[in-house]
């Protein structure tokens, strides 16, 4: 590690992975690391901010969604530009919306991680098939064009079905694809381009949920959707008048 990246090792106190974002996005903004120039190695990042490759990750992936970074194998991560760019699907919404959407996410930020954590223990080969096809196919040029609300709810609840109790599918069943915060915006509120960043930033995600359910790593996968629910919480909040 070079002198130019010695950096604040964080707290345990708050999210770690924001303090690390707030960090990395800071150095680039300012101009301190210039638009085509790499960042360090996931590792050489862990070891300077005493944080795990999920802390780095999340961080990392919130820098792609707002434009800053892209990551591409055998090269690394690279500064595409020094500022900020909206990551969000909407450019207004309702303030009874935001309510709304608030409200479910309060549901299912109690309720999703630990399905998660279940599903990592208890899939089968079946579920595993099932899983790495929806998440497949959230990104095809047809459910991007309708904001991936359907393929998004597919994918958490084939993840419910996974722990294999019956009562986490009757419970989550009947509230649909309106779980989605998508899917209540309305088509003239959304910011097209937003929205698309945004479908990255989830995907991502979703990858990372993906891989510590089919690792059967129940803590990491109960981590994953929780840093998943808790990132669209605080996202749509901002949304408060």
């Amino acid at each position: 590690m070079t002198r130019s990246w010695e950096v604040q090792r964080v707290s345990r106190e708050g999210s770690l992975s924001q303090a690390v974002l707030e960090q990395l996005e800071r150095r680039i903004t300012s101009g301190e690391v210039p638009v085509g120039s790499k960042l360090p190695t996931e590792g050489e990042l862990c070891n300077a901010f005493g944080v795990s490759r999920t802390v780095i990750r999340e961080a990392i992936t919130h820098l792609k969604s707002s434009g800053l970074v892209e990551t591409r194998r055998g090269v690394g991560t690279t500064v595409l530009r020094n500022t900020l760019a909206e990551s969000s699907p909407a450019k207004q919404i309702s303030a009874t919306t935001v309510e709304d959407i608030l409200e479910v996410l309060e549901l299912r930020l109690i309720l999703e991680p630990e399905a998660a954590r279940l599903a990592a223990l208890r899939y089968d080969e079946n579920d595993q098939r099932t899983l790495e096809s929806l998440h497949a196919d959230f990104l095809n040029p047809r459910a991007t064009q309708s904001h991936s609300g359907s393929q998004d709810f597919a994918f958490h609840r084939a993840i419910i079905k996974a722990t294999h109790n019956p009562f986490f599918e009757r419970f989550y069943e009947p509230l649909s694809d309106s779980v989605i915060p998508r899917s209540k915006l309305l088509s003239t509120d959304i910011d097209i381009e937003a929205a698309q960043r945004y479908l990255y930033l989830v995907h991502e995600e979703h990858t990372r949920i993906l891989e510590s359910i089919l690792n059967r790593d129940g803590e990491g996968a109960h981590a994953a959707m929780f840093q998943h629910l808790r990132r669209a919480r605080d996202m749509y909040a901002k949304y408060r008048g």
